[in-house]
């Protein structure tokens, strides 16, 4: 067996590994949501369920139950969430991210530097502080609030991904529009962004990831189901003294699916965006 081809082999195994490990417990998941729950509890487990158990997903598409009925309005909540803080998140960054890749003034690096920092410290450490101000703007329990909270998770990370991108943009092609007429903003939309897409999609993809994942500050900012996110609609299908393990399981099926549909739609764009955005400067 030549090298490469050794090498060849052992990358495919690697991969095969990696999908495993992945997707069995996404796979026992979509089976325990299907699984009656004396199946789930039993000693030994039973892996594979003596009946198909559908009445979950029925109640959560139709509402008719309580958990249903929660997990409905979750959803809804979630998309509104994150699509809005996608759609927040992006216009400032790309705006910020062109200032910084291309504009030179003191502290540049510096203040890219902080707004990464704000990213990197832990969500615990600011809870007491955003807690403070969304109660004295009254926006506790809120759908606005915490959009604004998850702004202020989302715009450093996708800051710093689009900043880096845009570095990757040739400016002759920048300077060339801008000889031709074009003002800063309209090299910005005709030059940089078209050149730019597959950064912009990675941003958008993760951007949505973090906003629709997003669990702590939903936790402690909401407490009514006109605000509640999925992610803490789930938390709560976990009973004091019982669990219906196959609820939870459902409900964290449905929750994927938004997300994994993105990121099947746009792949390609997210692998190539995330390679180019770590180019530096």
């Amino acid at each position: 067996m030549t090298l490469r081809k050794r090498d060849s082999v052992l990358l495919h195994l690697a991969a095969v590994f990696t999908a495993v490990v992945i997707l069995v417990p996404f796979l026992y998941m979509v089976v325990a949501s299907i699984s009656p729950q004396s199946n789930l509890i039993s000693k030994p487990p039973k892996w594979i369920p003596d009946h198909l158990d559908w009445h979950r997903y029925s109640d959560m598409f139709s509402g008719s139950s309580a958990a249903g009925s929660t997990f409905k309005s979750a959803m809804a909540n979630s998309v509104i969430v994150a699509c809005c803080t996608v759609a927040i998140s992006m216009v400032i960054s790309i705006f910020g991210a062109y200032a910084f890749a291309r504009l030179e003034f003191r502290g540049r690096r510096m203040t890219l530097m902080m707004f990464l920092a704000t990213y990197m410290l832990p969500q615990v450490a600011l809870l007491v502080p955003m807690y403070i101000i969304l109660s004295g703007f009254g926006l506790l329990d809120s759908k606005i609030g915490l959009i604004l909270v998850d702004c202020s998770l989302v715009i450093p990370f996708t800051l710093w991904i689009l900043s880096n991108y845009f570095l990757t943009v040739p400016r002759d092609l920048e300077d060339a529009a801008r000889v031709d007429g074009c003002t800063r903003v309209g090299a910005l939309f005709r030059v940089i962004l078209p050149t730019a897409k597959p950064g912009i999609f990675a941003a958008i993809m993760f951007s949505f990831l973090l906003a629709w994942d997003e669990f702590m500050y939903a936790l402690v900012f909401t407490s009514s189901t006109n605000s509640k996110t999925v992610p803490v609609a789930i938390s709560e299908f976990a009973g004091r003294y019982t669990t219906d393990f196959g609820l939870v399981a459902a409900g964290g099926v449905l929750a994927a699916l938004p997300p994994v549909i993105i990121a099947i739609v746009f792949q390609r764009y997210v692998v190539s965006g995330m390679v180019a955005g770590a180019v530096k400067e």
